[in-house]
């Protein structure tokens, strides 16, 4: 069983190479874009959820490790001519001024930086629980963005960085999408995502079992800032530009809002949330701009599509409390047995 289960894992995996070939060679711009965003949520989402939903623990501080890995990722990359017309204000800080480096590792430098970032919040921080873990979280959130927008000459401060080279494609997305599910996957199946797991349901069983609770919690949290840093490396070099207001709460609330929605310890219901958000964010785009009916025009109402969006997601979780998926996984085992299954033994469960 597990070596036909590795054997449709290959399969899977050639098959979605053939769709990224055809996307990479078919599809317009927009459209690859698209895609490329949605890669890059099912990272941060997964990262979120290994804290959030594996874990137990209510953290709202993505968006600042984001932040660091997107300017990481960017400082590393960019040209020493694109570094001096970017910092005209204050020149940047000799060490990067003329330091360039290849894609990987710097978007590999960057989850670190973003890790161990998030392994100095989490050392003083995780020793709060619920809502006070939250506002802990944000609040360093909100730190490091009004650090990036006060550091000049490391950041370029409220200006940003612009020309960023635009390295991310619909390859490095979904590659790195890839290798975020089969470590989260591989660590959620070990024995220490069932020390977390057990940490979620209950502390202070899991501690009588002899589980370091905070060992653990430090541990996935590091570990969700890593790939947290790794999404913002992608989305940096995707976008071109960034600064400092796009790492606002709001940004955190997206990636939430996905794990809710796909089920919160699910990572396949975070892989199709991600989907499912960004593409109908941009679906939903028309009801911002002026619609001509044929016999009515209606003027579009700026913010209109979030008001429809939040409605719809609003009715989702009302109808699935759990989300999507709950804590429920993709898997070839069920599928294979629910066709395999006698149409006697279906109609016997009835």
């Amino acid at each position: 069983m597990k070596k036909r289960n590795i054997i449709l894992t290959i399969i899977s995996m050639l098959i979605l190479i053939v769709v990224l070939f055809f996307i990479d060679k078919n599809l317009d711009s927009y459209n690859t874009r698209i895609l490329n965003l949605c890669a890059i949520y099912v990272i941060l989402a997964l990262s979120m959820n290994l804290v959030n939903g594996f874990t137990g623990l209510f953290s709202l501080g993505h968006a600042g490790f984001m932040a660091v890995g997107a300017y990481t990722t960017a400082l590393l990359t960019m040209s020493p001519d694109m570094k001096a017309q970017n910092f005209f204000l204050a020149p940047i800080i000799k060490p990067l001024a003329n330091l360039t480096l290849p894609f990987f590792p710097a978007l590999i430098i960057a989850g670190l930086v973003s890790a161990f970032v998030g392994y100095l919040i989490a050392t003083p921080v995780l020793r709060l629980k619920g809502d006070y873990l939250a506002i802990a979280t944000l609040g360093f959130s909100e730190i490091i963005r009004v650090v990036f927008t006060n550091t000049q000459t490391l950041t370029n401060g409220a200006l940003g960085l612009k020309g960023i080279p635009d390295t991310t494609n619909i390859w490095w997305t979904f590659g790195m999408a890839a290798v975020t599910v089969i470590i989260i996957t591989s660590l959620i199946n070990s024995s220490y995502g069932r020390a977390l797991k057990a940490i979620r349901e209950d502390e202070i069983a899991a501690e009588s079992m002899g589980i370091n609770l905070f060992k653990h919690k430090v541990l996935a949290f590091t570990i969700g800032a890593f790939f947290a840093g790794i999404g913002g490396g992608l989305l940096g070099n995707l976008l071109g530009t960034i600064d400092p207001l796009m790492f606002r709460f709001i940004l955190t609330f997206n990636i939430l809002l996905i794990i809710v929605l796909g089920g919160m310890g699910s990572i396949t219901g975070s892989i199709i949330a991600a989907f499912i958000v960004t593409i109908a964010g941009e679906a939903l785009r028309f009801l911002d701009e002026t619609m001509n009916l044929g016999f009515i025009t209606i003027q579009g109402i700026p913010g209109l599509r979030m008001v429809v969006f939040s409605a719809l997601l609003m009715l989702v979780v009302i109808f699935f409390r759990h989300g999507l998926m709950g804590t429920k996984e993709f898997s070839f085992d069920k599928i294979i047995n629910k066709f395999s299954r006698k149409p006697s033994e279906k109609g016997g469960d009835q």
